[in-house]
């Protein structure tokens, strides 16, 4: 049997249609990004990759490649015992590595040789790679944009939660990039931010499935979320969209991000050393009496005095920038910082949109 060789762009709208995605790719070329739920069974270990690469350049092409299959038929031989083997005859696999060259090509013609109908990505993860960049600056400027503006803890991210709650089309950028947006946006959980690459498949991903004739809302956000950028062309659609500041009284903001960031104040040398990085920007003697704070464990007198010292003129600072527009944007208020006060303010901002296509006024 022989191997059907075919673009992304071809398959993008069928890749549901194969019964697995293998990527043949080393296991570290893997974690950085991948085709959507593709399963990586590595012809070349990391390690093997590095041996071949080497010999290739200080020996000679020809016993690299020597090299190279006896290890590569090895791997696949182990992969077809283990992962493999309990695959019907109608079992269907796309099959890819770097560029759709030798190594998925192995793999590719011998899971045609055993009768499985096999497809191996033309231009493999490099068309991949560069089908997402081309579909993401497509598809941002497409969309209708409702922009959440505010300050740090009026709950932003909550809002989003509750009007995804209440069936209304979300982007959360912040969801996709693990991270805050600032010095103590770490994730809950302490998982590390993905590559920009894996970033920029999700938002591929996550843009692909929004209607464009819909509002999508959306937090305001910077160029960088984290350590990861914003793609220019969403950067800038967003800008364009509608703004609507999300208010809350500051008693309320002070005891939201008390419970959001319950992980920080559970590890306060990991609170201490990220306040440190803040040194620059305010002095050593104000992160100094921060930090005093944190060792007398007064948790609201400190979110306070970062609320009032930092994140609030940073915010303004940022909005400024990134959002001019914002400044006369309508408000939605939200009474209470808690499960239904976030679906009110969700159903009076959509009821608001749906009835007269943008918030009046302070509503909530």
């Amino acid at each position: 049997m022989s191997v059907l060789h075919e673009s992304f762009n071809a398959l993008a709208g069928r890749l549901a249609d194969f019964d697995c995605i293998i990527d043949t790719r080393s296991p570290a070329e893997y974690a950085e990004d991948h085709l959507p739920g593709a399963l990586n069974l590595p012809v070349l270990s990391d390690t093997e990759r590095a041996e071949v690469g080497t010999l290739y350049r200080q020996r000679s092409p020809f016993e690299a490649r020597k090299v190279g299959a006896a290890l590569v038929a090895r791997n696949i031989a182990r992969h077809i015992e283990t992962d493999l083997m309990g695959h019907p005859k109608d079992w269907r696999p796309l099959v890819y590595c770097w560029r759709g060259g030798e190594r998925s090509a192995s793999m590719a013609h011998i899971l045609a040789r055993i009768g499985w109908r096999t497809t191996q990505l033309a231009g493999g993860y490099k068309g991949y790679r560069r089908a997402v960049i081309e579909a993401v600056d497509a598809l941002a400027p497409r969309l209708q944009y409702r922009v959440l503006c505010g300050p740090t803890g009026s709950g932003k991210s909550h809002l989003l939660r509750a009007l995804a709650a209440e069936g209304a089309q979300v982007l959360d950028l912040e969801a996709l990039a693990l991270h805050r947006g600032s010095v103590l946006g770490t994730w809950p959980d302490a998982r590390r931010q993905p590559s920009q690459r894996a970033f920029e498949s999700a938002l591929w991903l996550a843009l692909a499935n929004l209607r464009p004739g819909e509002p999508v809302y959306v937090e305001a956000e910077s160029r960088k979320i984290g350590d990861l950028r914003v793609p220019i062309s969403l950067a800038e659609a967003l800008r364009s969209g509608v703004c609507v500041e999300v208010e809350l009284e500051f008693a309320e903001r002070v005891r939201l991000l008390l419970e959001d960031y319950a992980h920080l104040i559970a590890a306060p040398d990991e609170l201490r050393t990220r306040l440190g990085y803040l040194t620059e920007r305010h002095g050593r003697s104000v992160v100094a009496a921060w930090v005093d704070l944190v060792d007398a464990a007064r948790w609201e007198s400190l979110v306070s005095a970062l609320l009032c010292m930092h994140y609030d003129p940073a915010y303004r600072r940022s909005l400024g920038q990134h959002f001019p527009a914002a400044g006369g944007a309508p408000r939605i208020a939200v009474a209470r910082a808690d499960e239904e006060g976030f679906r009110r303010a969700a159903r009076a901002l959509r009821a608001s949109w749906s009835s007269s296509h943008r918030p009046e006024g302070v509503l909530g």
